[in-house]
């Protein structure tokens, strides 16, 4: 297998100035070969887009800055990592020709010949990123349960082509809202509330809106598509959004407890839920705050919970070691961050050094098992949006609207790319350290088939070099100025 993928993003695809860099070797083959290190390479002037090098490892250390990799420390197995796919989106991948969207999708999906993302989110009805407002039973009555056109024309079969490249993905379901009709204006008054934005779930449709999940995940495997994992609400705590629905955690958790969790085991489903996925400060509500162990403090609710979800609209990304300290037997997983006109988005100079810092390698080493970025692909416009949605946002690749082949890949796309292509499925992060520079951050793991991965950031001005140990083999890097480096070998 030879393959020159975002390795080839500058050559072919990616638009301004990049110039593509030598390769060799593959991106995503088995495993390195004996004595050899597998190293992918991204600087932030675009010079360098997962450049692919093999590297000859050492039996003694080229540098007196050593990190010491130490696999008998261990902390989580890392389930994946990715981006969602929106209606947007997945309507964008089917404006391109089949042969265009087969290429991108292995050279993204594919963990033989691509990047070997392997973790994606969807919605349960619509986003903010769909084509229209929908749940899929907008007619009173849970009997009327049905997949609506986004899921039928666009979803189902891109996620089916996923899967082709991928068949081991997770997938991870959020509603942004209940059906209307279940919608109530507060839990005091509970009358009717008819709109897509705000409102609380009824109470008394606690019993339909479980058996609504239960419905969709059902629909899913009917078409060959395994959902691995749910929450129950996207940002429960923002009552603004185009299409949302407040639920604080004693809603959450008795929604979980009383209905959710039930529904699931009567059906012998074992998707997994995650508490929360909202942000880090809790919007700021005083009421709110540590929602997952709120939850967790019910051990009926406890019971039905794997873990919790996190943004980072608001706060900082410590809450996650502080969540895992409190409740060390539930899982953490970073699942949306966006780029946008408002944090200079496109420019990957400063976005792909803070998108690594504070996303990557900063949800990784405050025990995230996944992390997951907003749209996988935007058109050039920042759309398709509807009113009300986000009108500013950027895929972590942009299309252009033109020709629906050339592409501009964004900081999210770069930092997903170089966890995943080192990185796999089941990982252990194990112990790394040594260097304790400004402008350094690294993060190491044990991969299911014995390798070592490697992940390192260096945000500072200069070339930096250091050796990477794992007791046995030296690796030596030479990481340029402001930019990613993977790395994985054979022990």
């Amino acid at each position: 297998m030879n393959l020159k993928l975002p390795l080839l993003l500058g050559c072919c695809l990616l638009v301004a100035t990049t110039t593509c860099a030598g390769t060799s070797g593959s991106l995503g083959e088995d495993a390195p070969g004996k004595n050899k290190a597998e190293v992918y390479i991204t600087t932030a002037d675009r010079q360098q887009s997962f450049n692919h090098i093999t590297q000859e490892l050492s039996k003694v250390s080229a540098s007196e800055s050593v990190i010491t990799i130490n696999p008998t420390v261990r902390y989580q197995e890392m389930d994946g990592f990715g981006a969602a796919v929106t209606g947007s989106t997945c309507y964008n991948l089917m404006q391109m020709t089949p042969t265009d969207r087969t290429k991108f999708l292995t050279e993204t999906f594919s963990d033989k010949n691509g990047l070997g993302f392997s973790y994606i989110r969807i919605s349960i009805g619509c986003s903010d990123f769909s084509l229209s407002e929908y749940t899929c039973c907008d007619t009173k009555g849970i009997e009327n349960f049905a997949l609506q056109t986004e899921e039928k024309e666009y979803v189902i079969p891109i996620l089916k082509d996923i899967l082709t490249l991928n068949p081991t993905i997770k997938i991870l379901g959020s509603p942004w809202t209940c059906p209307k009709w279940m919608k109530v204006n507060n839990l005091e008054e509970r009358k009717p509330f008819d709109s897509w934005t705000s409102g609380q779930l009824n109470p008394d449709y606690y019993s339909d809106y479980a058996t609504y999940f239960v419905k969709w995940i059902q629909a899913f495997r009917d078409e060959g598509i395994e959902i691995y994992s749910v929450t129950p609400q996207n940002e429960p705590l923002n009552r603004g959004n185009s299409a949302s629905l407040f639920m604080g955690w004693k809603e959450e958790q008795a929604f979980v407890r009383d209905a959710l969790g039930p529904a699931f085991k009567a059906a012998g489903l074992d998707t997994k839920i995650y508490a929360f996925d909202h942000n880090y400060n809790y919007d700021n509500m005083a009421d709110q705050q540590e929602y997952p162990v709120r939850m967790y403090d019910d051990e009926v609710a406890a019971a039905f919970l794997t873990g919790a979800a996190y943004h980072n609209y608001g706060g900082r990304r410590e809450e996650l070691n502080n969540i895992q300290q409190k409740c060390p037997d539930k899982e953490l997983i970073f699942t949306e961050t966006s780029i946008g006109m408002w944090n200079d988005g496109r420019n990957l100079e400063r976005r792909l050094m803070e998108d690594m810092r504070e996303v990557a390698l900063g949800t990784v080493n405050n025990w995230c098992k996944g992390v997951i970025v907003w749209n996988l692909m935007l058109d050039d416009e920042r759309g398709p949006w509807r009113e009300g949605g986000c009108k500013t946002c950027y895929g972590a690749v942009d299309i252009n609207r033109g020709d629906y082949k050339t592409m501009t890949y964004n900081s999210h796309y770069y930092i997903i790319g170089h966890l995943s292509s080192v990185v796999k499925p089941g990982a252990v992060r194990v112990e790394s350290k040594g260097v304790d520079e400004k402008g350094l951050m690294y993060s190491a793991f044990e991969n299911p088939d014995g390798t070592v991965a490697f992940v390192l950031l260096n945000e500072g001005n200069e070339e930096t070099r250091l050796t990477v140990t794992d007791g046995k083999n030296y690796v030596d890097c030479v990481v340029p100025a402001k930019a990613v480096a993977s790395y994985r070998w054979k022990k």
